[in-house]
């Protein structure tokens, strides 16, 4: 052979060597990398097809506590009792991932949770006994009086189902019926496939739905001095340390799952978010809760953890005014609204007219701002978002009562 057959062939031989590594380069990174060892325990077909489709989804799962304690997909993914089955190439899976799959090794988390506002009230906020099983009704009201058994809100007729929808039910969802049987969904908090402890810790999670002017706990821990230590020392916090092995040391700053949930320095780690609230602050006229006494000792027992018992007892008796005092200024509103209907001045179905909307500003607003803020730290919104409103609001109410009456007298 000669010489330039030669080196035409080691030329072609070099051109083909480049051309493939350059082709190579250009081919997605999860095509080319080697497994690692969190990869290939993410069930192996399942993060075959799926690092290519959604990554995000096996790269979540990777980091993972579930990636990391051998957890595999179809241990999530396979139907559960009462669950619709589907086919997904060559496997069966639960058509739709209820608290029903999370429940098959948290038992003890998802009874908790039944037992909290978050699960079959919350939804019934919205549309009452509706869609709810009898027995889920007669559990939930066993812990939550009142707050299940009830008619839907007014809002669901007067605003439609797209506000429904699209607003409300993507907070109060957390307790929506699922049809295996089951209430609610856990990545509401956790997320789906991080299933996220520090997620779940971050005052932004609750703020998703725990924000606004009908219950701002977020714009007040944010005033607080709980919100700006945390603003300022986050990347100092061990947000995701054990929730049974939870000190100060890993969360000397709250946020609200230190104080609502968590169980810090060897107390009670709970998903019932109630068992340390001793009254009902959303309510229009606050009572205290039937376990009152023992849920403020439980809350008490947390704050203790930073704080002398002088200072917890202080904001609980200053707290405890204020609930007092909203409650005297919204039932005086409340009388005037009543003997407005009681005397025929008013008709019509609820939101039918401004008395309705201003009283329930009053007391759904201004009122329960007033008591949180009380609670939580928020000076400001105990007083400008809070009473100055309420005081406000109640002059316009009387008001509109003289010139009711007024008006009558006149015809």
């Amino acid at each position: 052979m000669s010489f330039r057959s030669v080196f035409v062939a080691v030329v072609i031989a070099f051109a083909l060597i480049v051309s493939a590594f350059l082709i190579n380069r250009q081919r997605p990174s999860v095509e080319t990398t080697q497994p690692t060892a969190d990869f290939v325990k993410a069930s192996g077909k399942c993060a075959e097809c799926h690092a290519r489709m959604q990554y995000a989804v096996v790269h979540e799962y990777e980091m993972s506590a579930h990636a990391k304690k051998g957890v595999n997909c179809l241990d999530c993914h396979q139907p559960s009792e009462g669950q619709q089955k589907q086919d997904h190439h060559g496997f069966v899976i639960a058509a739709h991932l209820t608290a029903g799959n999370c429940r098959s090794c948290h038992e003890g988390i998802y009874q908790e949770f039944l037992r909290s506002r978050h699960a079959a009230t919350s939804w019934a906020a919205i549309y009452g006994e509706k869609g709810l099983k009898p027995e889920q009704v007669a559990f939930a009201e066993q812990y939550q009086p009142g707050g299940t058994k009830r008619p839907p809100h007014p809002f669901v007729t007067a605003e439609g189902t797209s506000a429904m929808v699209s607003g409300c039910e993507q907070c109060h969802a957390i307790g929506k019926p699922n049809d295996d049987g089951t209430i609610g969904t856990c990545t509401a908090c956790h997320s789906r496939h991080t299933s996220s402890i520090a997620l779940a810790r971050l005052p932004s999670t609750c703020a998703q739905c725990h924000m606004g002017p009908d219950h701002s706990q977020i714009e007040i821990y944010e005033e607080s001095k709980h919100g700006v230590m945390f603003a300022a020392q986050e990347h100092l916090l061990n947000l995701n340390a054990e929730p049974k092995s939870l000190t100060t040391r890993d969360m000397f700053v709250p946020t609200c799952a230190t104080c609502h949930m968590s169980g810090l320095n060897g107390l009670k780690v709970t998903h019932d978010p109630t068992e340390r609230l001793s009254f009902y602050l959303a309510d229009a006229v606050t009572q205290k809760r039937p376990n009152y006494a023992r849920a403020q000792a439980n809350m008490k027992e947390v704050c203790a953890q930073c704080h002398t018992q002088d200072v917890i007892d202080r904001v609980y008796t200053q707290a405890e005014a204020v609930v007092a005092s909203t409650n005297a200024k919204v039932q005086h509103a409340q009388a005037i609204v009543n003997g407005l209907r009681s005397d025929g001045l008013l008709s019509g179905p609820p939101f039918s007219n401004p008395v309705d909307f201003l009283y329930f500003d009053l007391w759904h607003y201004d009122g329960r701002t007033s008591k949180h803020g009380a609670f939580m730290g928020g000076a400001d919104f105990v007083q400008w978002h809070g009473n100055y409103p309420m005081m406000q609001k109640t002059v316009e109410l009387e008001q509109l009562a003289a010139e009711l009456r007024r008006e009558r007298a006149h015809k």
